[in-house]
């Protein structure tokens, strides 16, 4: 699929006009838009992550879908940590060709805890040990959360926040300025599990890395989609797909076609037959909502538990039962008398059209 993301402006020959390239919008005369075009009428994102090999493969989706316009990447301690993330951030889209986007780096480390990174599973510099050449683009000067403040009011109820790593820097974001939360449009992120977890039992990688920021993010009372860890692991992205991706070539395909290698391989060792699409999901469910099934839930972020720190609870019927102390002679006790409603702050996917959505990435980053 040709991306609307890579279109360029030509001169028109006679009359020194400078002609527009499907929707371009020409700034002045004589003077081209950025180097390459945002989507004309793309739903306008805030790419925060922390940038690892699904991380790579969700930025990529993203810039190849003309259904988006990235707006601003982000990066957040993770995966890797802030400084290797914000490199790998600049590398790829320099790779992309896509210097137009700012490039901000944000959090140094979690609200409250030490960071805990992941090169185990995402290699020494978080993108499968491939070293892609120096960055041509610079990183934006702006502190992460205060770039997603000011374009949040620079484009009210437009932006919507596709965070895939801890969600650090959208509550730092909160913190500073509550105000955005009613003027951003909606929240997809990636993180959470309603079936167990993959750091421990209870918790996924993101929410267990700054629990206390997810809580305030689920909490914020915005439009909110969980795309998690269960939902995710049905999206296994095997062989057969990486066969497909390896018959085209590109700077960006061939990148790809090396994280997804090294992934699958990974995933080999461990027994299972390929690589969970965790991060490029959230994308593709910016892309699509109707890839996934997303019933509304009340979701809570478990802060203190010895077990259970990180995990996601969700109230799937929204309700909690009413318990009420009573007084009798041979002591007090609660009675149960009803059920009160709970309200829902967030769709939770639990299940998706998997072969679609691989067929859709495959096809977006081939070529590239």
């Amino acid at each position: 699929m040709t991306s609307g993301l890579n279109w360029k402006l030509r001169f028109r020959a006679g009359g020194g006009r400078i002609g527009r390239a499907f929707g371009c919008a020409v700034v002045a005369l004589g003077i081209l838009c950025a180097p390459a075009c945002r989507a004309a009428g793309g739903k306008k994102i805030i790419f925060d992550t922390d940038p690892g090999t699904d991380d790579a493969m969700a930025l990529m989706l993203a810039l190849n879908s003309p259904e988006l316009d990235v707006r601003a990447i982000t990066v957040v301690p993770g995966n890797v940590t802030a400084q290797q993330g914000l490199e790998n951030a600049l590398r790829m889209v320099s790779l992309a060709s896509r210097c137009d986007i700012p490039v901000a780096g944000g959090a140094q480390h979690p609200l409250f805890q030490k960071l805990i990174t992941a090169e185990f599973w995402h290699g020494k510099n978080g993108l499968a040990n491939i070293e892609l050449p120096a960055s041509k683009c610079k990183a934006d000067g702006r502190f992460g959360p205060d770039l997603i403040i000011q374009l949040v009011h620079a484009s009210p109820h437009e932006i919507t926040l596709v965070p895939v790593g801890p969600l650090t820097n959208i509550a730092l974001a909160i913190q500073k300025d509550p105000g955005i939360v009613p003027l951003v449009k909606e929240v997809i992120l990636m993180g959470g599990s309603i079936k167990g977890g993959n750091v421990n039992a209870a918790a996924e990688a993101n929410i267990y890395n700054d629990p206390e920021a997810a809580q305030i993010v689920f909490q914020a009372g915005w439009p909110l989609t969980m795309v998690g860890l269960d939902v995710g692991d049905k999206t296994l992205f095997s062989r057969k797909h990486l066969e497909r991706l390896g018959q085209t070539h590109g700077p960006v395909n061939d990148f790809i076609y090396g994280v997804t290698k090294f992934l699958v391989e990974l995933s080999e060792k461990f027994g299972d037959t390929g690589s969970p699409m965790y991060d490029p999901l959230a994308v593709g469910v910016a892309i699509d909502a109707a890839l996934v099934t997303a019933p509304a839930m009340h979701v809570d972020v478990e802060t203190r538990g010895e077990f259970t720190r990180g995990e996601t609870v969700a109230n799937r019927r929204n309700e909690v039962e009413r318990n009420v102390l009573h007084h009798f002679p041979d002591g007090d006790h609660y009675v149960i008398e009803g059920l009160d409603s709970v309200l829902p702050n967030a769709k939770v996917c639990i299940d998706v059209r998997a072969e679609k959505f691989l067929q859709m990435f495959v096809s977006r980053i081939q070529g590239k």
